[in-house]
């Protein structure tokens, strides 16, 4: 199913849930692992000195330095090593979303994962928040292929997957999305679950609508599952439409934790707008943030 996944980890404790599923996965289907990272951007000039993008910090930086990067990585994943093989060490200065997305491009890669952080005052969550909060949504925005975004260990993923959750609000955007969700439980034979939250805060400007509305809009809702996403199954029937009510984030998150759900698939952005301009939805955000299990952001068709 993935050929060639290209893992991006800063090889501190807050990139540990990540690793795990990184490791397991690429083993699991036979895949290229990449470990990728990037370590400061380079001074101009002929001086050999890079700049840490979030410290400032300068280090003196030659052939030495990389494989001493190199094998500081192999010593931080040396039990995932030994239990699943050794994976390619790509190491390299540069801005990391850019340099993320120039080697996943060139190399074909087919799945970007990274970690997120836990907002914990711990080792390294500082220089981990300024990748969250810049280059991961650069990643998520521009990536041809599926982003999965780790935030906690996932203790629901145990073969990689058997639930997936299709969290959409019919937006053009969340159609990659659900061929990406589709396709994964076809090939893997899992269950798909086709989950929908009906925002009823601001559905009807401000005014809470009755029971007799909320129905309404169920029905409607299951209706428009049937006909733009079930359509397209063919004789896939391992399927199960779930409408809930309330804020999305909160009841995507419930339903994910209730039906113990192994990974939640989205898009990147839920408005009808161009890919490259579109900023990471509040949504998506907030699950990613949130999320026990996996979150996979999909952007575009290109790599499904």
């Amino acid at each position: 199913m993935f050929k060639k996944i290209l893992f991006a980890t800063t090889a501190s404790p807050t990139c540990d849930a990540a690793a795990k599923i990184a490791f397991e996965l690429a083993q699991k289907y036979d895949s290229e692992l990449v470990l990728f990272h990037v370590y400061g951007v380079p001074s101009h000039g002929s001086s050999f000195t890079v700049t840490d993008y979030v410290t400032g910090e300068k280090d003196d930086v030659g052939p030495e330095y990389v494989e001493w990067v190199k094998d500081e990585m192999k010593n931080t994943y040396e039990k995932q090593i030994e239990k699943h093989g050794e994976p390619t060490f790509e190491v390299l200065s540069g801005i990391p979303g850019t340099e993320i997305l120039r080697y996943a491009r060139k190399e074909g890669v087919d799945c970007i994962i990274m970690g997120a952080h836990t907002r914990e005052d711990e080792t390294g969550a500082q220089r981990f928040r300024g990748i969250v909060g810049t280059n991961m949504q650069k990643v998520a925005q521009k990536a041809k292929c599926p982003v999965l975004i780790i935030s906690r260990p996932c203790e629901t993923c145990f073969w990689y997957f058997n639930k997936i959750i299709f969290g959409t609000d019919f937006s053009k955007a969340s159609m990659s999305a659900f061929q990406f969700a589709f396709k994964m439980s076809d090939f893997i034979g899992c269950k798909l679950y086709l989950f929908h939250a009906l925002d009823i805060d601001t559905s009807q400007a401000g005014v809470t609508p009755g029971q007799k509305s909320i129905e309404d809009q169920i029905k409607t809702a299951k209706e428009r599952m049937e006909k733009e996403y079930v359509s397209q199954m063919g004789d896939f029937d391992n399927y199960e439409i779930a409408i809930w009510e309330g804020v999305p984030y909160v009841e995507l998150l419930k339903f994910a934790r209730e039906t113990s759900g192994d990974l939640v698939v989205m898009a990147h952005h839920t408005r009808n707008v161009d890919p490259d301009e579109a900023l990471f939805g509040s949504t998506v955000e907030q699950v990613v943030l949130r999320s026990a299990c996996p979150v996979a952001s999909v952007n575009r068709p290109d790599k499904l």
